[in-house]
């Protein structure tokens, strides 16, 4: 085996702030996205894809605010294949020390219809493309949307084209999550044996993971040749997901033997950008998530515990400290101090000034006196109902007290604050939830519908915090809002006005200008 100073360097660009963040629901505000990219850019990723510039003038000042502030990343921004998206994600990504434009077109037989363009006539189109944004940025990634299922030698045709118009990486995506791991890798190997100029540029590995393979083909391409993977925190992504960042980069760590591949990753930082991009996305990792999920460290089989505390390489292939998740987990209570709830924070990775930790050392003291003991995973959901304050503004559950049981009907008596103003009412439903959110909806009149709602046991123990998440559509606008509390009800509440309130703030964004 080579040495590490001696292996393969494999690119991670990381895409959850654009393609992770197509995933209906999991819009991130602007400040969330500034936040997530720059936790990105102190982990070492070398590529931030931040964004999709000619989306919105929304998406457009993100990435280039992010551009502005990276300090080591390339950022890069997405376009079609047109002068005009060219031109806009250009000027996005233009205060980047290092910028790039990824331009992409569909050239399957199924996209190339949809423009209704002949193999000719998409291969004049994306020379004129490529060599538009190359004239205008050093480095440009250029994909053939939907590469797995275009015919190979149209794919060796158009990829020679793009390299001799200027694109400095090319991406095959496996737009569909269609292929499996000996076709990804032989697609890689055949492309670079049998493109001209293919040694001259990056190649990179884009997949989704709607067979479940994902992180197997993105591996299998880089064994082949591949030298970028295209990854998402916790693999988030439209429909199934994308390749989750933190499975390949740790199967190239653990694995090294059979993958001599290093990356720049600090891989200590991988726990904390899970929990805040499950925080801000809304999306909660599923207990048995490879690597981040809270069971990946977990045993209760007796076989297992037994050989845990003998040596604990029998079932553990890695150390939870190299995912930065602590090996301790001792709970604070209400005797704890403000010294040890900022130590907890900063060992599961937040860092708070000190006007952030009185408010949150606060919450702390709240829930402390209605829990005996607080939990790593209660501390996280603190710091999930505190990162959604900034979109607080219009709408406050001030008084909720519901009456039910076995007996109809439920009922709920509300206080709802809107815009400083009390307003109350009492409603009636189908159980406390359905009654809460009929007087929200009472006092505050709106067309949204609820797609889905789901609450999740923080902790173990009948005092254990509920955590609510609601997703919520209106307009094809859609919305997630989350809370938490030792009452499910209250917990719904705030969830519930929460998506409320970010719906509010997609509305402001998409409003006519007079």
């Amino acid at each position: 085996m080579t040495s590490k100073a001696d292996q393969d360097r494999v690119l991670i660009f990381d895409t959850t702030l654009r393609d992770g963040e197509q995933s209906p629901g999991a819009t991130m505000s602007h400040d969330e996205k500034l936040e997530i990219a720059e936790m990105l850019d102190d982990m070492g990723v070398d590529i931030i894809e931040a964004g999709f510039p000619i989306a919105s003038e929304g998406d457009f000042e993100a990435v280039s605010q992010i551009a502005e502030r990276s300090k080591n990343a390339v950022i890069c921004g997405l376009s079609r294949a047109n002068f005009k998206d060219i031109d806009r994600c250009a000027e996005a990504v233009r205060k980047s020390a290092r910028p790039r434009i990824h331009t992409f077109i569909g050239t399957s037989p199924l996209h190339r219809a949809i423009p209704n363009l002949n193999k000719d006539e998409m291969a004049d189109l994306i020379h004129d493309t490529v060599s538009h944004a190359r004239n205008l940025v050093d480095n440009v990634q250029w994909s053939p949307m939907d590469a797995t299922r275009t015919e190979f030698d149209y794919l060796c045709r158009v990829i020679e084209i793009a390299i001799k118009a200027g694109a400095t990486t090319i991406n095959i995506p496996d737009t569909v999550g269609y292929t499996a791991p000996r076709e990804s890798a032989d697609l890689i190997a055949r492309l670079i044996e049998a493109v001209p100029g293919a040694d001259e540029v990056i190649f990179a590995t884009h997949c989704h993971n709607d067979l479940g393979m994902a992180t197997a083909n993105a591996l299998a391409a880089v064994d082949a040749g591949a030298r970028q993977i295209e990854c998402t925190i916790n693999g988030l992504g439209e429909r199934a997901g994308n390749t989750a960042l933190e499975e390949v980069v740790m199967a190239m760590k653990v694995r090294n033997d059979l993958m001599p591949f290093q990356t720049g990753i600090d891989t200590t930082k991988i726990m904390a950008i899970s929990r805040r991009v499950a925080t801000v996305s809304g999306f909660q990792v599923q207990y048995n998530k490879a690597i981040v999920g809270k069971n990946a460290f977990a045993h209760e089989s007796g076989i297992h515990q037994d050989g845990m505390l003998k040596n604990a390489e029998t079932f553990e292939i890695m150390r939870p400290e190299d995912i930065g998740l602590s090996e301790s987990s001792l709970p604070l209570g209400k005797h704890s101090g403000r010294a040890a709830l900022r130590a907890k924070l900063e060992d599961m990775g937040y860092e708070l000034g000190d006007n952030q930790l009185k408010d949150v050392f606060v919450r702390f003291k709240a829930l402390a006196d209605r829990k005996k003991e607080v939990f790593d995973e209660d501390i996280a959901a603190l710091m999930r109902d505190s990162s959604s304050e900034d979109v607080h503004d219009h709408l406050q559950v001030k008084f909720l007290r519901v009456i039910c049981g076995t007996e109809a009907p439920q009922s709920a008596d509300l206080t709802l604050t809107i815009d400083g103003v009390d307003h109350q009412c009492t409603a009636q439903g189908d159980g406390p939830v359905d009654a809460t959110f009929n007087a929200v909806k009472e006092l505050f009149p709106h067309g949204a519908r609820l797609q889905l709602y789901q609450v999740h046991a923080v902790t173990q123990g009948t005092d254990a915090q509920a955590t609510v998440s609601v997703r919520m559509e209106e307009d094809g606008k859609i919305v997630t809002g989350q809370s938490s509390d030792t009452d499910t009800v209250v917990a719904s509440a705030k969830a519930y006005v929460n998506a409320l309130n970010r719906l509010l703030v997609r509305r402001e964004k998409t409003k006519p200008e007079a």
